[in-house]
């Protein structure tokens, strides 16, 4: 807001320059065009810094970057800047979400939130949050949080990794939004044994085995989705997107099935 309102001011002030001496057609001519010209490069390196920002993804004070946070001991105290992905739950004004800025993803578990404000939180929404850093079998994440809504958006696009499956390197990419190509179907089961909750599916490269899951709290309530996941059968060749959730290793939490 401010480097906008120093672009105006600088537009005034070269037409207030302009209007106020007393110079032949010719020269008022040529210091308008200097005027414009001077302003027009003003707003431009205003918008080059900008963008720079933007890209950076510059935090506020006190807030932590995403090195930080990784690098920051379990139970302790955590404040990051970044933007909702994709919802899992809401139960008693407690919700669970997954979020991600341009260095990394951090899952928020059962933050404080109402429903008014859960309703709210749509993917890109840039919120502020206070919590403790913890891990579950694995799975580091925020819990006993807090938020504030911030401007700003941002939806992050997958990251391929294929090339990390059994690599040390995956787990930098924890809780990121990622895909994996060229899958084959092992095997497909659900929790319970029953349809109607979690899907547990089993997908290989390279002669590998990968578990991988499709969480009913996220998205079993899309009929279609789940549909499709239960119906894979073994053999079929599957490109697939999700969340990089870790338990006792990783097991991403699918969003996207396409079958080749």
């Amino acid at each position: 807001m401010k480097k906008t309102l120093a672009v105006v001011l600088t537009m005034g002030l070269a037409l207030a320059f302009v209007g106020c001496g007393k110079e032949t057609p010719a020269q008022t001519t040529e210091t308008a065009a200097e005027a414009v010209s001077d302003a027009a490069t003003e707003a431009e390196s205003v918008a080059e810094e900008v963008a720079e920002e933007v890209a950076e993804d510059v935090k506020a004070e006190g807030v932590m970057t995403y090195a930080e946070f990784a690098a920051a001991e379990l139970d302790s105290e955590v404040v990051v800047e970044t933007y909702v992905q994709n919802k899992q739950s809401w139960w008693e004004d407690k919700a669970t979400f997954y979020t991600q800025d341009q260095d990394g993803a951090y899952f928020i578990y059962e933050m404080a939130c109402s429903e008014e404000d859960y309703n709210k939180l749509t993917p890109g929404t840039k919120i502020k949050v206070t919590g403790t850093k913890s891990e579950w079998s694995g799975e580091v994440e925020i819990v006993d949080a807090t938020f504030e809504i911030e401007e700003g958006n941002f939806v992050a696009e997958p990251v391929d990794v294929t090339d990390l499956l059994g690599k040390d390197e995956l787990i930098d990419k924890q809780n990121q939004l990622v895909s994996f190509t060229d899958m084959t179907v092992e095997s497909v089961a659900f929790k319970n044994e029953t349809p109607g909750d979690d899907i547990y599916l089993t997908l290989s490269k390279d002669g590998n085995n990968y578990d991988f899951c499709l969480e009913y709290y996220l998205n079993g309530s899309d009929e279609e989705f789940y549909n499709l996941v239960s119906g894979l059968e073994a053999g079929q060749t599957v490109d697939v997107e999700g969340f990089l959730y870790w338990y006792e290793g990783a097991n991403p939490h699918i969003t996207k099935v396409t079958v080749k």
